[in-house]
């Protein structure tokens, strides 16, 4: 077996997590490696919406770290060629509870820059919404939408020729013991390590944290090719994503909203389902999700879930057509007590894992944190 040169750091997982930690130790003057068991970044990094979504996160850290990764992808995202496909999130409230929830929201600082919208604004601001028994609509303008599934690879792309950043695709990680991580290939050594192996909970560190009680989350995801023409303002979300999304969930307003989806939407809540809808730049719509929990999930995508997250859209979108092109699955692990695990198994390494399926999201603020208390 081959040893290699020594690294300053040594990231394990070339997803977002790990890239963003990766550009984060870049950005200090470190030798960085990256090390990534598949060929090609595969997971949830690439099958998400691209979404980097701000208003509606957690509130103090994850929050927090949103804001940050925000400003971070509106710097790297140009740099590294990644086109920004759209701005902002509009976020219909249907109900009167929904929007008692949204008047709250905006009174805590995470309101800040945002607007509610009384529905004549929204429609003309807005009309590709479908706002028939709306109540209001928040804006804000801090999200950003990017194509995920090329993004990754510009991004590695970008880190490898202006950061130089090593790669090592197709090389499974067997054991780390900083300053030596022992791969399928060759011995390498590092300063640091970091390991970001998102919903690989079974694999390295395994022991740590199974007293965390991660489970799996499976989660539905659609391409949906409206009829030509239709163009969304921004991000889309509804009524569901106000008790989904902790930043709105939280507030005591939410409980009210949530009694009335429990009773007239409770299949929805029984699949997890609440309504993300984005645009690509072909025009189509990439829609979802649901969240179903399980130490292992089933391979298998039952199709009324997909009816369900799809009557959601013709409920908050205008749609003329609606012909699914793709279907696909993602999974990512899931915690009931923190958004993200930031563990020292030793002064040198790091084991950082998000448990809130917000990696895209927050993923530049953790890695800034991460090394900050390093």
């Amino acid at each position: 077996m081959e040893t290699h040169p020594t690294f300053d750091v040594i990231v394990v997982g070339a997803g977002i997590v790990g890239l963003a930690h990766a550009y984060t130790a870049a950005r200090r003057g470190l030798k960085v490696c990256v090390v990534e068991r598949d060929a090609a970044c595969v997971g949830a990094s690439i099958r998400n919406f691209g979404f980097i979504t701000v208003t509606g996160q957690g509130a103090g850290d994850t929050w927090r770290r949103a804001r940050r990764a925000r400003e971070v992808w509106g710097e790297v995202a140009p740099r590294a060629g990644i086109e920004a496909v759209h701005h902002g999130l509009y976020l219909t409230a249907f109900r009167p509870q929904a929007l008692a929830v949204l008047e709250q929201f905006m009174g805590t600082e995470m309101g800040e820059a945002c607007e509610l919208l009384g529905v004549a604004e929204a429609a003309r601001r807005a009309p590709a919404l479908q706002l028939e028994g709306a109540q209001g609509v928040l804006y804000s303008p801090h999200e950003m939408r990017v194509e995920s599934r090329t993004a990754i690879g510009l991004l590695t792309q970008w880190l490898a020729e202006a950061h130089g950043v090593v790669f090592r695709f197709g090389e499974a990680v067997l054991e780390v013991a900083t300053p030596r991580v022992r791969t399928a290939r060759a011995v390498l050594h590092a300063e640091r390590v970091v390991v970001c192996t998102h919903s690989d909970i079974h694999g390295l560190f395994a022991e740590r944290l199974a007293p965390h009680g991660l489970r799996l989350c499976l989660l539905h995801m659609l391409r949906v090719m409206p009829e030509p023409g239709l163009r969304l303002p921004g991000s889309v979300m509804a009524d569901l994503s106000l008790v989904r999304y902790r930043g709105y969930s939280d507030l005591p307003a939410a409980a009210a909203l949530r009694e009335q989806l429990q009773r007239e939407e409770a299949e929805s809540l029984a699949n997890g389902i609440h309504l993300i809808v984005v645009q690509s730049a072909d025009g189509s719509l990439v829609v979802g999700d649901s969240h179903h929990y399980s130490a292992a999930p089933q391979p298998f995508a039952d199709e009324r879930v997909d009816d369900l997250i799809l009557r959601h859209l013709r409920d908050t979108v205008k749609l003329q057509s609606c012909r699914v092109t793709e279907r696909w699955v993602g999974i990512y692990p899931s915690s009931a007590t923190t958004d993200c695990l930031i563990d020292r198994p030793d002064e040198a390494t790091r084991l950082v894992i998000v448990t809130s399926g917000t990696g895209a999201s927050t993923a530049f603020g953790i890695a800034e944190d991460t090394f900050g208390a390093w």
